[in-house]
């Protein structure tokens, strides 16, 4: 090969570079969000097992105002455990074995919220009224921010309902913006809803306000039971073909 060869491969060679690399950079930012959802799962579902096995409380939660994570950032999952119930009930200790310590949410995506129980129409319409829920939490959690609660793990590896939201917004965002689909332009959210008895989670986007109404009009449960991200408007038959399980 001649010299000219050379530098007209290599010259080509960088065109298709610099036509794939930002596609591909782009895809793996996109990429980020449903991946740091997917690790929480994860990670909730470890928590449940070792719960099982080690016969104690756990719980999971995200650091509050002032408080750094393992990796010395703001922005990781704790995980906990109740090591002496009898001496020393609802003292949580941190857990420092390699599963429960490292780099579960990706990029800039963070926690901006953990919702505690079943996720109901009237639920959400509650949520609108951020005052009410606010008032209960200072009841019932009084040490924990309404945004930061924890999911507490049973020993037999039970809890409540729990909705983690996630989002890859800039951290100075409303929690309010983050509702509805509809409110979400450039950047993205998703929720990790967990149930209770059984330990099932499924990753589900915000609803849009329209369907929040179809939901709520038909009776239906807001939950899907399935892995669901797709941005397009659900119908009402979308709805009755996604389900496995028959509405009640």
């Amino acid at each position: 090969m001649t010299l000219l060869e050379v530098i007209l491969v290599i010259g080509i060679l960088v065109i298709i570079a610099g036509m794939v690399v930002p596609n591909f950079v782009r895809e793996l930012e996109r990429e980020k969000l449903p991946g740091s959802a997917r690790q929480l799962r994860s990670l909730v579902t470890l928590v449940r097992a070792n719960a099982a096995f080690d016969a104690r409380r756990y719980q999971i939660r995200f650091p509050m105002e002032d408080e750094l994570d393992p990796l010395g950032g703001d922005r990781q999952p704790l995980v906990e455990r109740e090591d002496d119930p009898i001496d020393e009930p609802e003292v949580f200790n941190p857990v420092t074995a390699p599963w429960a310590v490292g780099m579960t949410l990706l990029g800039d995506v963070w926690c901006a919220e953990v919702r505690l129980g079943r996720p109901t129409v009237a639920f959400l319409r509650k949520l609108e009224q951020r005052h009410e829920i606010e008032d209960e939490v200072e009841e019932t959690y009084e040490d924990f921010e309404p945004e930061r609660l924890p999911l507490i793990i049973e020993p037999d590896g039970t809890s409540e309902w729990a909705t983690f939201v996630l989002t890859d917004a800039p951290r100075d965002t409303e929690i309010d913006e983050l509702l509805f689909f509809d409110d979400l332009e450039e950047y993205g959210a998703i929720q990790v809803i967990t149930e209770g008895a059984t330990g099932l989670a499924w990753l589900q986007r915000p609803l849009y306000e329209e369907e929040l109404d179809l939901f709520e009009e038909r009776g239906w449960p807001v939950v899907l039971r399935q892995d669901f991200l797709d941005p397009r408007v659900l119908t009402e038959e979308d709805v009755l073909e996604l389900r496995d399980v028959p509405i009640d």
